[in-house]
């Protein structure tokens, strides 16, 4: 636990930086043009007399003095270069070709109202206005139910049981003696009929009675509102009270959706809001609402509050039940213009979030790295409070590899402000978790901005599908929450990963299957020697967005995967994860949140 967190991302960074090295000298030649290329360039770029280092673009720390095979990957070794001088010396160079091969972009900082893209999901609910219980008036015994299943539409004054009422037997017959004499004594009369109006009876069942001349044994209960029975509370048989419910009945002409909010998008989202959004059993079908309430309480469980969306029904297409996924437009209740960056323009280590500034000169690029502090997150992008100002020039993308040339460089990087030399030997043989936290944000950014496909033998595809396989194993070992039956797991995923032979791929695609492969080893590791399941989780964030860029470039046997994503995982930054079915079960929460998450990407194979 005291080991310096630094060391870790020194190694990540010098992987990059080999790689942006190897790319710039070699491009994608043969390995035959690689060592004749590689000689020239160490005859031309090295003063006479002075000693060539060799390195492998893809293990740095890899220094020989002659040409060779690197021993750990077996990639032909490459000089190491020395960079020319810079007028200032906190500043990495690049050429234009050096940009193009590490997928270097920039964007001018501009100012604007910041807005955000909240992606909501909810539920179809009965307008609770319009549920009604539906109650026996009268004290009897059921003999008659009309309806007799729930889902079952009633109308207003139709019957829906019948009962035999002793009292209202009685009440009856007191109707017809005081029918009899009303003219001596109107006020009996009166009395009587309001008795069974206060049973709920109408005029024309009162007239019904007096007409027959006799008691009727069974009365009708008529349904006081029109809708669906959504709870039949009573059986044929049951005797029941004055004022029991029997039914609850739900009128669905109108209906909420209920959207789950969390805890850190609560002050985007307010009364008044725009929500689209669409269901899963209603393809094609796009649906409208506004924010009309927003919950004051936060459900201690989930860590959600709803907001409510009303909305008229009158077809009935929205059923209470149906699951939703909507997106609302929010933006900042001040409406100020703000600097707005993307979020891969953006590399941090928890304290400090850094970006690199373009200054161009010469027939070179230069970029110098500059500490930013961070406001909210708009989901793609961050707003900047401090360290930019509009009409500066920034990498918003590659900027992994700007920091790792300047790190190899001794120039001033992500992880030393103050530049100069850092070691970089091998990893460790464990990684605590508190060695891994740094290098959660850049490489979860770096692996989502690629998408690159390769063509690998049908052998090699074979073997990462055995490793895939194994990893859903110790992933719904993780949902479980059983730290013993993960840590089991995932060392047989460990040995899978380790048994998927390197050298298989070729050229470029051997490249991408060598980077951050360390750092998966290393996650496994700590997930198969720990007994904690928090720890666990931790160290499961980092393995997963460098296995979906490996998935995604090489391919399965036969595979659907999801890419699905929580963003209340990892501290509330969000966590991804790989999954062979669509419906979510979280790995980072299991039971407490269970289905708290969405799908990113679907691959089929």
């Amino acid at each position: 636990m005291n080991i310096d967190k630094k060391n870790l991302i020194t190694i990540a960074i010098a992987v990059t930086a080999g790689l942006l090295a190897g790319w710039i000298l070699f491009g994608s030649s043969s390995k035959k043009e690689e060592t004749e290329q590689s000689s020239t360039i160490a005859a031309g770029h090295h003063h006479e007399g002075e000693e060539t280092i060799w390195t492998c673009s893809m293990h740095p720390q890899i220094r020989q003095p002659e040409p060779g095979d690197c021993p750990i990957c077996g990639m032909d070794l490459i000089p190491l270069e020395k960079e020319e001088s810079s007028d200032d010396p906190r500043e990495i160079r690049m050429s234009p070709a050096a940009m193009k091969l590490a997928e270097v972009q920039t964007q001018t900082v501009a100012l604007r109202v910041p807005s955000k893209k909240l992606r909501l999901n909810g539920q179809v609910t009965v307008d609770e206005r319009h549920v009604f219980s539906q109650v026996s008036h009268i004290e009897g015994r059921i003999e008659e139910l009309t309806v007799n299943f729930t889902g079952q539409y009633v109308s207003k004054g139709s019957p829906l049981a019948y009962l035999y009422s002793p009292e209202l037997v009685s009440a009856q017959e007191e109707l017809l003696e005081a029918e009899r004499s009303k003219e001596e004594q109107p006020q009996l009369y009166r009395a009587a009929v309001e008795k069974l109006k206060n049973r709920k009876l109408t005029d024309e069942q009162i007239n019904d009675i007096i007409a027959a001349g006799r008691p009727q044994q069974q009365f009708p209960i008529l349904a006081d509102a029109s809708g669906y029975v959504t709870q039949k509370l009573v059986n044929q048989g049951d005797y029941v009270k004055a004022g029991q419910p029997i039914y609850t009945i739900a009128n669905l002409s109108d209906i909420w959706v209920m959207f789950e909010v969390y805890e850190k998008d609560l002050t985007w989202l307010k009364p008044g809001d725009m929500v689209v959004f669409t269901a899963a059993s209603l393809p094609g079908k796009t649906f409208h609402g506004t924010i009309s309430y927003i919950d004051p309480l936060i459900d201690a469980k989930t860590r959600v509050a709803k907001a409510r969306v009303e909305l008229p029904n009158p077809e009935l297409a929205l059923k209470p039940g149906m699951f939703v996924t909507g997106e609302a437009e929010c933006s900042l209740p001040d409406q100020k213009e703000r600097i707005v960056v993307p979020h891969t323009a953006v590399m941090w280590t928890g304290k400090r979030s850094v970006v690199y500034v373009k200054k161009t000169g010469d027939d070179f690029v230069r970029f110098a790295m500059r500490e930013v502090l961070l406001g909210p997150d708009l989901g793609n992008s961050y707003i900047v409070k401090e360290g930019l100002m509009p009409g500066e020039e920034i990498a918003v993308n590659g900027t992994f590899s700007i920091d790792a040339a300047a790190q190899l460089s001794s120039k001033p990087s992500m992880m030393n402000s103050e530049g100069g030399k850092t070691e970089s030997g091998h990893l460790h043989e464990t990684m605590t978790t508190e060695e891994m936290e740094p290098m959660k944000s850049s490489n979860q950014t770096e692996v989502n901005t690629k998408s690159e496909i390769f063509e690998v033998p049908q052998q090699f595809k074979q073997q990462l599908t055995v490793f895939f396989n194994q990893y859903i194993k110790m992933k719904d070992a993780m949902v479980e929450t059983d730290a013993t039956k993960t840590a089991s797991e995932a060392k047989k995923t460990l040995q899978a990963l380790e048994k998927t032979d390197m050298s298989l791929p070729k050229g470029e695609a051997h490249i991408l299957w060598m980077q951050n492969l360390d750092v998966m080893k290393k996650a496994l590791q700590v997930i198969s020697q720990s007994k904690e399941i928090e720890i666990q989780r931790e160290a499961f964030v980092n393995l997963n967005p460098i296995l979906y860029r490996k998935i995604k470039a090489f391919g399965l046997e036969g595979k659907t995967v999801y890419y699905q994503f929580c963003p209340m995982a990892n501290d509330d930054k969000g966590a991804y994860w790989l999954s062979n079915e669509e419906n979510i079960r979280n790995p980072y929460f299991g039971d407490m949140m269970l289905e708290c998450g969405e799908v990113k990407d679907k691959m089929d194979f």
